[in-house]
């Protein structure tokens, strides 16, 4: 088994614990209790979750908690301003990964992309199967695994109705690998996104969020000088379906609950944790 299969199948055992997790929290479950409700052993288990997310399930347990939330909501009020006094070109990204991004034209949309060739194809990440796309630009859809290929793939079709596309999952484990490589490494994904002036605003506003930071659907607002508009960009989050490159997953609610994630809550948690983790990592002397 693949190096990326392997972390795609640890994230379904992760995915359990953290349903029982969530459901147990304020009981602060010991290793031997997680690990018989996803049925492994505890030693088993501990490989897993240092293998996958590189941090010890009793860190990972401190990492989902509310109180960890709110203590990550209180430190980045300045955050995005930082951020945008720094530029996207931050030496301290996950990896290294640069995402750079271009919005379609109006011309382009209203064409619904006729006449353009779209590849795409079904690859394992870390947070189980991933299905991207792309043009001769950028990637343009990045969707985790919710469904079966064919819905996964009616839903692509639907948003690019007059575009020719045409299957490459060679092409596309490597873009996976280059968003998820195995060893941090210096890169760039380009992004080619789709939707409303404001829609835009705010995803480009979210690509100034650091991996394993996060802010709240208000604060965001605020950063973006529409501190009334919390709930349109609340909105504007949930349409977007360019997954991770797009960090959504970045942005929570006010009071530290985690809030909707277009494919899954529990994977919502999951890359908010795996990327904390990485970050504590990264700290370390």
């Amino acid at each position: 088994m693949s190096a990326d299969a392997s972390a795609s199948r640890h994230f379904a055992l992760v995915a359990k614990a953290i349903t029982y997790l969530r459901d147990h929290v304020r009981e602060q479950p010991t290793l031997e209790q997680i690990a018989a409700a996803v049925h492994l052993s505890p030693q088993h288990l501990q490989r897993v979750f240092a293998d996958w997310a590189g941090i010890s399930p009793k860190r990972f347990l401190q990492y989902l908690t509310k109180e960890y939330a709110r203590q990550q909501l209180a430190t980045s009020a300045n955050l995005l301003a930082v951020a945008d006094a720094a530029g996207l070109s931050s030496t301290s990204r996950l990896h290294d990964l640069m995402v750079t991004c271009e919005a379609m034209t109006p011309g382009e949309i209203r064409a619904a992309a006729r006449g353009i060739d779209i590849g795409y194809g079904f690859a394992p990440s870390p947070f189980g199967d991933a299905l991207v796309a792309w043009t001769s630009r950028g990637i343009c859809h990045f969707a985790f695994s919710v469904a079966d290929e064919a819905t996964m793939l009616t839903e692509l079709s639907m948003r690019w109705p007059a575009a020719v596309l045409q299957r490459d999952d060679t092409r596309a484990q490597a873009l996976v690998q280059q968003i998820f490589p195995h060893t941090p490494t210096r890169g760039s994904v380009h992004v080619v996104l789709r939707g409303t002036n404001f829609q835009i605003k705010v995803w480009e506003a979210l690509l100034r969020i650091e991996p394993g930071q996060i802010v709240s659907y208000g604060q965001l607002a605020r950063a973006l000088h529409a501190p009334r508009a919390a709930r349109a960009v609340g909105s504007a989050i949930a349409a977007n379906t360019v997954g991770f490159l797009i960090p959504c997953h970045r942005v929570i609610r006010e009071g530290g609950a985690v809030g909707e994630y277009r494919w899954g809550d529990e994977r919502k948690q999951a890359l908010m944790v795996w990327e904390a983790g990485r970050r504590g990592q990264a700290a370390m002397p």
